[in-house]
């Protein structure tokens, strides 16, 4: 397709605001990563305390409703504490972490900080099997147990976290995996868990250990008309790296990923030219937490 045919998102405002807090740095080295994160990854810098709350002042300014912390992995961040605390003070607050570096000390404060607020902090714990069978040959050994005692920690400090997990496995075995995956969450005390399936994003390690994306998984112009753009994280998020703004966490290694150095810059058309958008285009919101659209609980 001609460059200025393809299809593009126009966003309306701005609802959430994501964090890339640690860059692509990470403890683990998973190998269905969409952003090729891992221990040695430093191609981005760690966000800063002071450039979090930089960036939260301009986000209230433009009536940003939520943010999400990822990386990498958030919690390897010595400031990640009072960055959190800093954020619960603008709207409610997610991070998204693989769950196995998490002290107790640190979730007493979080928890505090948040009983003390009026916003909700999430968990989003990434676990891609309901064994270690199943689990750690995709995000390394060990880390099964190692996560879910971080899922148990959270638990014990009064939190529910939503563990989140990428298909890997076919649609027959959905029902059952997802089974185990309860039966599992139930054994160390989590009464009633929450789980959020992700689909794979044949990026980054993920093109490695399967495929990337065929030229022809893009979205045309006929698939376009009258679709609902609202749908897509990137009409109404952007997500802060040390280099910028970004239109989505997903594509942040993307060169045209960057849409300027504030957040109002970032607000113009984005080109959905690249096959993640094809698997967001199938998907939804695939980044978003399900409860993002309709504020319920303590959110607001």
């Amino acid at each position: 397709m001609p460059a200025g045919d393809l299809p593009q998102v126009v966003p309306s405002h701005l609802d959430a605001l994501w964090f890339q807090v640690t860059g692509l740095r990470c403890n683990l080295a998973c190998h269905h990563c969409f952003v090729s994160c891992h221990p040695k990854n430093n191609t981005f810098a760690f966000l800063s305390l002071a450039d979090v709350e930089s960036r939260l002042e301009e986000a209230a300014a433009l009536g940003v409703k939520e943010f999400y912390f990822t990386g990498g992995e958030p919690f390897l961040h010595p400031q990640i504490v009072p960055i959190l605390i800093a954020a619960l003070a603008y709207g409610p607050v997610t991070v998204l972490t693989n769950g196995t570096v998490l002290k107790a000390d640190w979730l007493r404060q979080l928890r505090d900080a948040e009983e003390q607020g009026i916003y909700s902090l999430e968990f989003r714990v990434s676990i891609d099997g309901f064994s270690p069978e199943s689990n750690d040959p995709i995000r390394g050994e060990g880390t099964f147990v190692r996560a879910m005692s971080g899922v148990k920690l959270l638990v014990e400090h009064n939190f529910l976290p939503i563990i989140t997990a990428v298909r890997t496995w076919s649609d027959a075995a959905e029902s059952h995996i997802v089974a185990e995956f309860v039966h599992a969450l139930k054994e160390i005390g989590y009464a009633r868990p929450r789980i959020k399936l992700l689909p794979t994003l044949q990026i980054g390690a993920e093109e490695s250990r399967s495929c990337g994306y065929a030229d022809h998984d893009r979205i045309t112009a006929e698939m376009w008309a009258g679709f609902d753009s609202t749908q897509l994280v990137c009409e109404n998020s952007r997500v802060v790296s040390d280099r910028g703004v970004h239109v989505c966490p997903i594509l942040i290694e993307s060169p045209d990923s960057l849409l300027g150095k504030t957040l109002a810059q970032s607000l113009r058309p984005f080109e959905v030219s690249h096959g993640a958008c094809f698997t967001c285009y199938q998907f939804g919101s695939i980044c978003a937490n399900p409860s993002s659209a309709p504020a319920t609980g303590k959110d607001r």
